[in-house]
């Protein structure tokens, strides 16, 4: 196992709510710290319940979670959490608002991180919460998140509500304070082009596991697609294939050279890579690096 420091550890993390089937189930990883991580999974796979669970709001059902060498309810004042529902006091003012992020995390706030996030697009100071639309209450909620200067932001949609530009905006205010303080970031979205262009780290969870976990450069790496005349890709492991036209193409896991002049062979983007281990849960799970892979999972070192 790596002993590079972990900002997010789970060892068969299971979360069940009453006598349904689990939504986590045997979820197990291991996020090393600095990373700036996309959490992607379809409706219902769990990610907003495995977020929560990392700050501290619940506690699993089995299982061990580690938030940054500590439990998550010992690791609080060091997480930044914003949640898909961005709770916040309507009555508050935005400066309201950001006094109180003040109060509570005395001796690590950043007045002037908060206020670089807060006061775009027109948001003035004595707007209240209760006033405000989706795009700026999740503007306020970020800029809380950033002035506590958190050595952990556990993001659950964060960009959904807003538009390209403040999108823009905010996503370059997370990646500078990620290099700047060495901050580690968990974000969820569904949209994967943006998360192509911001991330370093994948973890992809289905069926209550994690499927694919490590750096995306390396799982990119692990993967080629194949194009050629025949619908046979032994002895590669295909994650998916299907006909294009009058040939056949497929994304698969190498096992041996892949340089036959009967195939094309490129690497996937990110975006197809997430894809199609969506469409088709029952692909091998694969962890690359330090994500530590459980003994019955696929590893690449």
């Amino acid at each position: 196992m790596s002993r590079e420091p972990a900002a997010l550890e789970a060892r068969r993390v299971v979360m069940r709510h009453g006598r349904r089937a689990p939504v986590l189930s045997d979820c197990s990883f291991r996020l090393p710290a600095g990373r700036i991580c996309a959490l992607v999974g379809p409706n219902g796979a769990g990610k907003s319940t495995l977020l929560s669970l990392a700050a501290g709001l619940r506690r699993p059902t089995g299982g061990t979670l580690r938030v940054l060498g500590a439990g998550p309810a010992e690791s609080r004042a060091r997480i930044g959490y914003v949640a898909q529902n961005r709770p916040l006091y309507p009555r508050l003012t935005v400066a309201a608002t950001l006094r109180l992020g003040a109060d509570l995390n005395p001796g690590r706030w950043d007045q002037q991180a908060a206020e670089r996030a807060a006061y775009g697009a027109g948001l003035e100071p004595n707007a209240r919460i209760r006033a405000l639309s989706g795009g700026q209450r999740t503007r306020v909620a970020l800029a809380l998140a950033l002035g506590k200067r958190a050595e952990l932001l556990l993001l659950d949609e964060p960009m959904a509500d807003l538009d390209p530009v403040a999108r823009q905006e905010l996503m370059g205010a997370l990646l500078a304070a990620a290099v700047e303080h060495g901050t580690s970031v968990v974000m969820s979205s569904h949209v994967v082009a943006e998360l192509e262009s911001a991330c370093d780290y994948l973890l992809l969870l289905g069926d209550g596991r994690i499927r694919l976990a490590g750096e995306s450069e390396r799982l990119l790496t692990a993967h080629t697609r194949l194009t050629g005349t025949s619908p046979d890709f032994a002895p590669h492991t295909v994650v998916e294939s299907g006909a294009t036209g009058r040939g056949h193409t497929a994304l698969v896991r190498p096992r041996g050279p892949v340089d036959d002049a009967s195939w094309l062979a490129e690497e996937p983007s990110l975006e197809e890579l997430i894809l199609a281990h969506l469409r088709n849960p029952a692909a091998p799970a694969l962890f690359t690096g330090s994500a530590s892979p459980a003994p019955s999972q696929e590893a690449v070192a």
